[in-house]
Parts: structure tokens; sequence; C-alpha cells
């Protein structure tokens, strides 16, 4: 069973193609999902990721909290 990891403060241009890309440098990663506005389609700023492993899940938390992504500090 994976851990589910809540990511905030995404950049509206993030895709969740990136944020796969990001996270799955410290693991692998069984799914990466930006929330959209139903109305608009517009990113809503979050999204989550989730990680095969919760070791995996730790380290993704340690090394990429803070870091940049798309512009913006996840």
């Amino acid at each position: 069973m994976g851990t589910k990891l809540y990511v905030g403060n995404l950049s509206f241009d993030s895709s969740d193609q990136e944020l796969e890309a990001a996270f799955a440098e410290q693991g692998e990663v069984v799914s990466a999902r930006i929330i959209t506005d139903k109305f608009t389609g517009r990113s809503r700023g979050f999204g989550f990721v989730e990680m095969a492993d919760d070791g995996q899940a730790k380290q993704a938390v340690e090394k990429l909290h803070g870091t940049n992504l798309g512009g913006r500090e996840i």
C-alpha cells in the first residue's frame, strides 16, 4: 500500500506530468494528480502524489519540501 502526499502552492501552469517527474526522482510514483476547478478546468494550486513505499514518501518530503517547482516553492 502506498502513501498519498498533499502537495501545495503549485503553479497554476504545472501539469500532472511535471509533478510526477519531480517526485519520481525520489522513488516509484503510483499516481500524481493536480486538482482542478470543475467549472473552469483551471488548477486550484494543489495536488496529490501517491508513492509506492512509505520510506520513499518520507524521503520525497524531506528532499522536495521548500523546493521550487514551476516557479513556486512547494
